[in-house]
C-alpha cells in the first residue's frame, strides 16, 4: 500500500493538478485570481500535452517509445537525487549577489521586458557554454540524446545541469538588478514555454507558428537547435526571444530541403539509460586517460567537444563552417 500511496503521489506531481485540484474542491475560485492560482492552472498543461502527444503518436503510429522510457527513467532518476539542489542554487545566489546590483527594479510592464531580456542574456550564457565546454557538454547532452523529438524531451537532462543553468542565470539577473519577485514570474514563463518547444511533430507538424517564427523562438527553431545536421550545429540557443542569437550569430531558420536529424554525433545506444545519461561522461573520461601530459588533459576538459590532441579536430564550429564552405562552392559551380 505505501508503494502504491508513493507511486500516486509521483503521478499527481507529475502532472501538476494537485494545486488546481484543491482549488476546485474548496471552490477556491478567488485563489485563481493570484499568482498561485494563475501558476496552478498552467501547470498541468505540458504533463497533459506529453500524455496527448503520446496517444497520438500511437494513432499515426509513431509513437516514439524508445525515447518516452529512457527519459521518464530520467525523470524518475532525477527526482530522488536532484530534487532541490537547484532551487537551493537560486536562492543562494539571490543572496550572494542581491547586495551588489547597482539599482533594483520593480513589478512594472516595462522592467518586465527588460528582464526578460536579461534573463535570456543568462540562458544564452548557460546554453552556449553548454555547447562550447566539454565538461558542461557532458551535463546537457543527456538533454541531446533523443533521436526525435517530444515534449519528454523537457525531463531529459543531467541532474547537475539545472542547478549549473540556474547558477549562471540567476546570477546574471540579480547583479542586473531584477527583484526576486520579478524573476520567479519570468522563471515560470519562460519554464513552461521552454517545456511546449519541445513539442513534436505527432501533435505540431509545422513548428514555424506562422509569422511568429520571425518574432520569437518557436518549436521549429528549437528542433533546429535539437538536430545534429551540420548547418544546425549549435544553433539557437535562446528560448522565447531570440534577440541574442540574432545579434551573436547563431541564429538559424528551419530549411524546407533540409531535413532535421535528431541526436548527438557520438555514435550510441539511445534506447539505454546508462549510455544516453552517462555515456558522454565515460567518453570524456576515456579521453583525458589516454591524452599526454597534463595540459592536453585539462584541454579535453574545456575545449569544445570534438577537440582533439591530435590536432584532428571535430568540433561543430568546424564542421559547419567546413559545410558552409562546400556548399557554397558547389553553388558557385552551378552557377557558373
Amino acid at each position: 500500500m505505501e508503494f502504491l500511496e508513493t507511486l500516486y503521489h509521483e503521478i499527481i506531481n507529475f502532472l501538476g493538478i494537485s494545486q488546481a485540484w484543491e482549488i476546485l474542491s474548496t471552490k477556491n475560485y478567488d485563489a485563481l485570481k493570484t499568482y498561485n492560482g494563475i501558476v496552478s492552472l498552467i501547470s498541468p498543461i505540458i504533463p497533459l500535452l506529453i500524455i496527448l502527444e503520446l496517444i497520438l503518436g500511437f494513432i499515426y503510429k509513431k509513437p516514439q517509445t524508445k525515447v518516452y522510457k529512457v527519459n521518464f527513467i530520467i525523470y524518475i532518476f532525477n527526482r530522488f537525487i536532484g530534487r532541490f539542489i537547484s532551487i537551493a542554487m537560486v536562492a543562494f545566489c539571490i543572496g550572494l549577489f542581491q547586495s551588489y546590483a547597482p539599482f533594483q527594479t520593480s513589478l512594472t510592464w516595462y522592467w518586465f521586458i527588460y528582464g526578460y531580456i536579461i534573463w535570456e542574456f543568462g540562458h544564452f550564457i548557460y546554453h552556449y557554454l553548454a555547447h562550447k565546454v566539454r565538461i558542461l557538454w557532458c551535463l546537457h547532452s543527456t538533454h541531446h540524446a533523443p533521436e526525435d523529438m517530444n515534449l519528454s524531451v523537457t525531463h531529459a537532462h543531467f541532474f547537475l545541469e539545472a542547478p549549473y543553468a540556474d547558477t549562471i542565470r540567476t546570477t546574471v539577473c540579480i547583479l542586473a538588478g531584477l527583484q526576486p519577485e520579478l524573476l520567479f514570474i519570468i522563471m515560470f514563463i519562460d519554464g513552461t514555454y521552454g517545456a511546449f518547444i519541445h513539442v513534436g511533430e505527432n501533435l505540431l507538424k509545422d513548428g514555424r507558428l506562422g509569422f511568429l517564427n520571425r518574432i520569437i523562438l518557436t518549436p521549429s527553431h528549437h528542433r533546429v537547435h535539437h538536430a545534429k545536421n551540420p548547418l544546425y550545429m549549435d544553433t539557437n540557443f535562446c528560448n522565447l526571444l531570440n534577440i541574442w542569437d540574432k545579434a551573436l550569430g547563431t541564429y538559424q531558420n528551419e530549411m524546407d530541403d533540409i531535413k532535421i536529424e535528431y541526436g548527438i554525433t557520438r555514435q550510441m545506444e539511445s534506447g539505454n539509460f546508462f549510455d544516453v545519461y552517462f555515456g558522454e561522461i565515460t567518453a570524456l573520461l576515456k579521453d583525458v586517460y589516454k591524452a599526454p601530459g597534463l595540459k592536453n588533459k585539462l584541454y579535453y576538459l574545456f575545449m569544445p567537444p570534438g577537440w582533439s590532441h591530435t590536432g584532428d579536430h571535430k568540433t561543430a564550429r568546424i564542421v559547419r563552417k567546413t559545410y558552409l564552405q562546400r556548399s557554397r562552392l558547389i553553388s558557385d559551380h552551378i552557377k557558373s
